[in-house]
């Protein structure tokens, strides 16, 4: 049953299965391990970037295919939420029909990219997406009368998934709407992660990496590659609009910084690398290793520098204001020791 699920795709390693096994079961019981708004605000942000860096791996990891228009199709996703809420009203009705409009814009979006772009060499594609996510987000930024502009917009979601709606106490935990909202959003984004899971270990993914490994001997027995990184393409564009729905859904709110950010696409491109290019396992410790230490890590260097207070140079490196300096050191390390990606090393590879 377990294999079925996971469409056969084994860890192949105990110290990977152990820890893809700690992600499941803390995303699970999160409301429960780990009480409080900023440890469940964590754990909705790493279920969804978990989901949004497998989507990105299907099209960079599996396809071979660079594209830096990814956090665009998130913000359709996020958008098509937000402004079906506002026209519709609080209603489960509008998420479900903003979720599936933005997906399928954003499946449009990338059918036309790819169908205008996919046939020239790699890095051409790439800045064509790159031009074409840049004209998108000055486009949304300057229909504030629609978009909110810079500022962007909160929306109203159904009241049952609001902090208002308290059900009960549940293994001293108090059970509000905003509990049962996370889990929405936990169950969709590990049962669109599953769906990736499966495509990219069906016929098809093993095609997508025949054509990642070498293009011209796929074209030469037969395969129509054009054809098949333009679905790729798409149905990538498509989860990554799911995934900035259930963001947005989360949190109440869209604007251009938490959906269409160029930040946000550095942070898959690292995501990714990370992890583990061409295994879904990789987004997921890629994208919960990156938000934790987002979140956590300014924390730990300011109760670090407090403790070496008497080492002023220490103290002043440590010094909390420096986070994003360590961080990136930390990605330069894991980078030059995983060069493989994270899956990679502990898979037996170099």
């Amino acid at each position: 049953m377990l294999m079925t699920l996971i469409s056969g795709d084994r860890p192949r390693s105990r110290v990977l299965t152990l820890i893809l096994l700690a992600i499941f079961l803390g995303l699970l019981f999160a409301p429960f391990l780990f009480p409080g708004v900023r440890s469940l605000e964590t754990a909705a942000r790493i279920s969804v970037f978990i989901l949004l860096a497998a989507s990105y791996d299907l099209l960079l990891g599996y396809t071979g295919v660079v594209s830096f228009a990814h956090t665009m199709f998130f913000g359709m996703g996020a958008y098509g939420v937000g402004l079906a809420s506002q026209q519709m009203g609080r209603g489960f009705g509008a998420l479900i029909v903003g979720s599936l409009a933005g997906a399928a814009l954003a499946a449009a979006f990338a059918f036309v990219i790819a169908l205008f772009s996919l046939r020239v060499r790699a890095i051409f594609f790439a800045m064509i997406t790159l031009a074409v996510a840049s004209a998108v987000a000055v486009l949304v930024s300057q229909l504030s009368q629609i978009t909110g502009g810079e500022d962007g917009f909160t929306f109203q979601i159904p009241r049952a998934l609001g902090p208002a709606n308290r059900m009960g106490v549940f293994m001293g935990v108090s059970i509000t709407g905003k509990i049962l909202n996370y889990y929405l959003i936990f169950f969709m984004s590990l049962a669109l992660f599953l769906l990736l899971l499966r495509i990219v270990n069906s016929p098809f993914g093993r095609v997508l990496q025949a054509i990642r490994e070498n293009d011209f001997r796929a074209e030469a027995i037969g395969y129509r590659v054009v054809r098949y990184r333009t679905v790729a393409t798409c149905i990538s564009a498509a989860v990554a609009a799911m995934a900035g729905s259930l963001f947005a859904l989360w949190l109440r709110y869209v604007g251009p910084d938490t959906t269409l950010s160029f930040e946000i696409m550095l942070d898959l491109l690292l995501i990714v690398v990370i992890g583990g290019m061409g295994t879904m396992w990789g987004a997921a410790i890629g994208a919960t290793l990156m938000v934790l230490a987002q979140t956590y890590l300014q924390d730990l260097m300011g109760s670090a520098a407090e403790a070496t207070e008497a080492l002023p140079l220490l103290s002043r490196l440590l010094d909390p204001d420096r986070w994003l300096l360590w961080l990136g050191v930390l990605f330069i390390l894991s980078v030059y020791f995983f060069p493989t990606g994270i899956v990679g090393r502990l898979r037996g590879g170099h």
